[in-house]
């Protein structure tokens, strides 16, 4: 299998990486799947891929430090980010960090891919001419929070002034995934 085609895929949930890897490899990419940072380090001792989909929210890992050590092992690495709990402050930090592009759930193989050939962006996407309404403001000054602590939501609770159990139900809510 040609080695520009080698996928990595950082995802904790075993059903989507399955889902994921399988669909990746009928269209002819050679995947390779971590669960977290650890085991991601570990694949990259061996291989360097040219693509990686890395889930934003890992099982007691932030995605943006695995986004950020593939960009530090190769610059050249197109890396998406998938999240189902999208917010501007999130999507700014990934870019920041490394990533081509930024996703949010569902996204299916299509998506992933066509995201992969917008690496370059697109001066010619069209601005929204609606305002940002306050619900939407508290959902990124959350994410902000969330991203600021690691995703660590009883610290992220304590900063914003909210039960902890207040901003579960919050995120609950505006679950995209």
């Amino acid at each position: 299998m040609p080695h520009d085609r080698l996928l990595l895929i950082v995802e904790d949930d075993v059903s989507l990486s399955r889902t994921l890897r399988r669909s990746f490899e009928r269209r002819g990419y050679e995947v390779m799947v971590a669960a977290g940072p650890e085991e991601m380090e570990a694949l990259l001792r061996e291989r360097t891929p040219q693509y990686a989909v890395v889930d934003l929210k890992l099982e007691g890992a932030s995605g943006l430090t695995c986004v950020q050590a593939l960009h530090a092992h190769d610059p050249a690495m197109l890396i998406v980010v998938l999240t189902g709990f999208a917010s501007i402050a999130t999507a700014v930090e990934a870019i920041k960090l490394g990533a081509c592009h930024y996703l949010a759930k569902p996204s299916n193989t299509d998506d992933i891919e066509a995201a992969f050939g917008k690496a370059a962006g697109d001066a010619g996407t069209p601005l929204s001419q609606r305002p940002t309404s306050i619900k939407t403001l508290e959902w990124e000054r959350i994410h902000q929070t969330l991203a600021e602590t690691g995703f660590n939501v009883s610290e992220s609770a304590r900063r914003l002034g909210l039960h902890r159990r207040t901003l579960a139900r919050k995120l609950e809510k505006r679950q995209v995934e």
